[in-house]
């Protein structure tokens, strides 16, 4: 596709991409960004619908606050690699919980800019790399500089000649390096960073959604 298409994609769909972008940034309660935190341990190799609709099972049913692993692998209905990522949600639990309290917004909200707590997640969340942590923090209406360097975002790329192959693993190093070739098109193109990833999303899924 031209870039000129592209262009013209993004004017259709500027407004939705606007909207929905606003509505991250009013995500605060505690019990809110902690569901972004888990919908992201959920979404490596699974589809983002069925990881939200686990994500709600897991906090309408109360699972979250007392389940162990086997009983939340219950709820992740259509999740990819749930053994794994059930003992990662009761890991962030020993994290974020105390007593059924949720005391999550004191970490994203302690001043340090979004790539330094793209750091600190990395290092402290089990089942966080770069992606998932950038993906959180773009859904908590921090991240909107951070690349969520997912199959279709690197796909993209390629399409574009932003990247001359789509890697088979992705070190740190290489993750930065095709981070900052992503922020240098979106700048020559004029589409902002986090609107050029959700018109991406919406192409891939027919619709703008996490």
């Amino acid at each position: 596709m031209p870039i000129s298409e592209l262009l013209v994609k993004y004017e259709s769909k500027k407004p939705l991409l606007k909207e929905r972008l606003d509505d991250f940034k009013k995500i605060n309660s505690e019990e809110e960004i902690f569901k972004e935190l888990v919908f992201c341990i959920l979404t490596p190799g699974s589809r983002a619908k069925f990881c939200w609709k686990s994500t709600e099972n897991l906090f309408s049913s109360k699972t979250i606050f007392n389940g162990n692993p086997k009983q939340i692998k219950k709820h992740l209905v259509g999740v990819r690699f749930n053994n794994g990522k059930s003992k990662r949600i009761a890991g962030a639990r020993k994290m974020f919980v105390n007593n059924n309290r949720i005391q999550i917004r004191n970490i994203v909200n302690n001043g340090i800019t979004p790539r330094e707590l793209r750091e600190w997640l990395v290092d402290n969340v089990n089942g966080y790399g770069y992606k998932e942590a950038s993906h959180f923090l773009r859904n908590i209406g921090l991240g909107e500089d951070l690349a969520i360097l997912d199959r279709h975002v690197l796909k993209n790329l390629k399409k574009y000649d932003v990247i001359e192959e789509i890697p088979k693993s992705l070190t740190i190093k290489r993750y930065l390096e095709i981070e900052e070739k992503m922020k240098n098109f979106t700048t020559s193109i004029g589409i902002p960073f986090a609107e050029l990833d959700l018109l991406w999303w919406s192409d891939e899924t027919g619709e703008v959604f996490k």
